[in-house]
Order: C-alpha cells, then sequence, then structure tokens
C-alpha cells in the first residue's frame, strides 16, 4: 500500500512527509484491516510532524504514519473479532486503543487512560491507503453520511460536541467560540443545538464568512494579538476555546463574566485571578459512546463538516495550506 510516513520531524515547508510504498501486515485478535476512505487532516498533526510535541513524548515512535480521523471499510478481520464485519464501513478516532481496566475505562472516560495507544502519534495512523485499527474502538458509521467529507467527525466532532457538553450552555445564555478552525466551525453547530446565542470570535475574515454560514448569530473579528479583547470584557456567560495562540489564550479568559464558565481545547497558559470564580475546564476528546452520538447527530443533518479535499500524495501541500490559514473548515484527505 501507499502512505504518507514521517522519518523525522520538520518543518512542513521542508515536505517531511515521504510518499511511500509499506507493507501491511494482516489483523490478529480485535484487530481489523481498514480500506481508507478518507482522513482528516488534525492542526495537532501539524504540531507533531514540525516537533512541536517532542517534549509531550509525540511521535511516539519513528517512522510513523500520522492521521488520527479516519473513515474506512473493513476489508478483513482477526479471529477474535465479533462487532464487525467484512464491508462494514467504520470510523477511528484519535484514541486507537485503552487498557479497559483502569478507572478510567470503567466510568466512560477510557480517552483518560494512562495505558491508552494513540493513532497516528504512538502507533500508525489514516495517511495511508489501509490501516491496522482494533474493531472494539471503532465506530460504525451510517450509511447516510458522506464517507469522503465526514472523516473530520472522528476528531473536530467529538471534541466539539465533548466540549460544548463542558460549557453549561443553556437558552438565554451566550457563548463564544474562539477559533473558527477545524474544530470552532463544529463547535459553534454544536452550540447553536443548545439554544444559546453563539458568538464566534477570529482573527480572520474568511473564518468570519464560515461562522455565519454555519449559524453563528454574531462574530468578533480580533486583531492578531488579541489586544482587542477588553473592549467585550466580561460579555460571555461562557467560552470555547480551540485557537492554539498564546495571546489569544491570555487574553479570552478576559471576556467571561464572572462566576462564567472557559472550557480550554488546546496547549496553552491562562491569566486566572481565582476572584473572577470563573470555571477553567480542559477538554480532551470523547468517549465510544460520544462518538456514536456526535454520528447520530450527523445522520439527522444537525451539523455539517466544511472541507477540502486532497489526494493521499499531497498531503505535505494540505499541512502546508493548514499551517498558512488557506482552510476553511478542514482539510480531507480522500484516498485513491
Amino acid at each position: 500500500m501507499k502512505a504518507m510516513v514521517l522519518n523525522e520531524t520538520e518543518k512542513v515547508e521542508d515536505n517531511p512527509l515521504k510518499y511511500t510504498d509499506v507493507e501491511i501486515r494482516e489483523p490478529a485478535g480485535y484487530e481489523v484491516l481498514l480500506d481508507n476512505i478518507s482522513c482528516g487532516v488534525c492542526h495537532s498533526n501539524l504540531h507533531m510532524i514540525e516537533g512541536d510535541w517532542i517534549s509531550h513524548g509525540l511521535p511516539g515512535k519513528k517512522p510513523i504514519i500520522p492521521g488520527h480521523e479516519i473513515i474506512g471499510r473493513v476489508h478483513s478481520l482477526g479471529d477474535l473479532v465479533e462487532d464487525v464485519k467484512k464491508g462494514d464501513v467504520v470510523g477511528v478516532q484519535p484514541l486507537f486503543q485503552a487498557c479497559g481496566k483502569c478507572e478510567y475505562c470503567t466510568t466512560g472516560k477510557e480517552y483518560l487512560c494512562p495505558y491508552g495507544k494513540w493513532t497516528g502519534e504512538t502507533v500508525d495512523g489514516g495517511y495511508a491507503q489501509q490501516m491496522i485499527a482494533d474493531s472494539r474502538y471503532v465506530n460504525r458509521v451510517p450509511s447516510n453520511i458522506d464517507y469522503v467529507k465526514s472523516s473530520p467527525l472522528f476528531c473536530p466532532g467529538i471534541t466539539a460536541y465533548c466540549a460544548t457538553e463542558k460549557a453549561e450552555l443553556a437558552p438565554g445564555k451566550t457563548v463564544y467560540v474562539v477559533g473558527i478552525g477545524g474544530v470552532g466551525h463544529v463547535a459553534l453547530q454544536f452550540a447553536k443545538l443548545y439554544g444559546s446565542r453563539v458568538v464566534a470570535v477570529s482573527t480572520s475574515k474568511s473564518h468570519e464568512d464560515l461562522a455565519y454560514k454555519m449559524g453563528a448569530d454574531d462574530v468578533l473579528l480580533m486583531d492578531r494579538d488579541f489586544s482587542n479583547a477588553e473592549k467585550y470584557r466580561k460579555t460571555a456567560d461562557s467560552l470555547i476555546l480551540f485557537a492554539p495562540y498564546e495571546k489569544a489564550i491570555m487574553n479570552s479568559m478576559k471576556m467571561v463574566k464572572d462566576g462564567g464558565v472557559m472550557v480550554q481545547g488546546v496547549f496553552g497558559k491562562v491569566d486566572y485571578d481565582f476572584t473572577t470564580e470563573i470555571k477553567l475546564k480542559g477538554t480532551k476528546i470523547g468517549g465510544r459512546h460520544d462518538m456514536d452520538q456526535v454520528l447520530n447527530i450527523a445522520s439527522q443533518n444537525r451539523i455539517k463538516i466544511e472541507s477540502k479535499e486532497y489526494r493521499l500524495e499531497d498531503t505535505n501541500i494540505a499541512l502546508q495550506d493548514l499551517k498558512h490559514g488557506n482552510i476553511n473548515g478542514r482539510a480531507v484527505l480522500k484516498m485513491n
């Protein structure tokens, strides 16, 4: 099979991913072999590929095939597989596998498992024509969902869904969604389902247009350094943050009312004043049940993914476009 392989971390302008022939083994035990249909290109992939996350132990191995939001068709099965069959269309999210026994796995939060394996970060992922997945951690994809456009449901979709669940939204409340990229444009759609007033916050005019297209009630255009956040001090009941920029992170909390909620989904420090009694919550992804909920909502056409398609061999170009802000929504690799 063909795959985009990362041998050494370097800037995406240097084309670090190599389009290579890779031998793939047959599945064993609970594993399935997937013929990949599509794979989304995540901003976290960009960070890992450029070496920004070496301090976090990522990539967990080299060489590695990145990519953690995949839709594929089951090609063959290991001898212990029970829940899926050959020909099923399934999705793979960032959590590749967990231990199944710890306190997190037994309480529906397997994505916090300290023994988890991570798709495209510690095990080979979806920037490839085929991949091995654990059948116990895949989700069946409804047949009325576009298989090419919808692979980002398996990262931005579930990430946005769980972030909005934590944001304490309700009719009559105002929520700011900061960063209208791959995750943010989905988060504002989930936020709308709660009946809240949803305000998109971005530094990009093209993202302003995307936000209105996705149903935002209003858009606040920020200066690049978020210096004008002061103008909107204490105007949001809740704020969901997906802008991976230090200035955005440092200034966003100013816009949350005393006693409000800020949900942070990116690495970075905040300037926290305990006297405001703001609830600061981290958010990661979600579990398999959460993923089923996302797919159910998507199958009802209540959310949609804005995407731009690339060929597998053009993955470096997709990453460069992502880095330089040339993508509205999500880049998606369409396999041959």
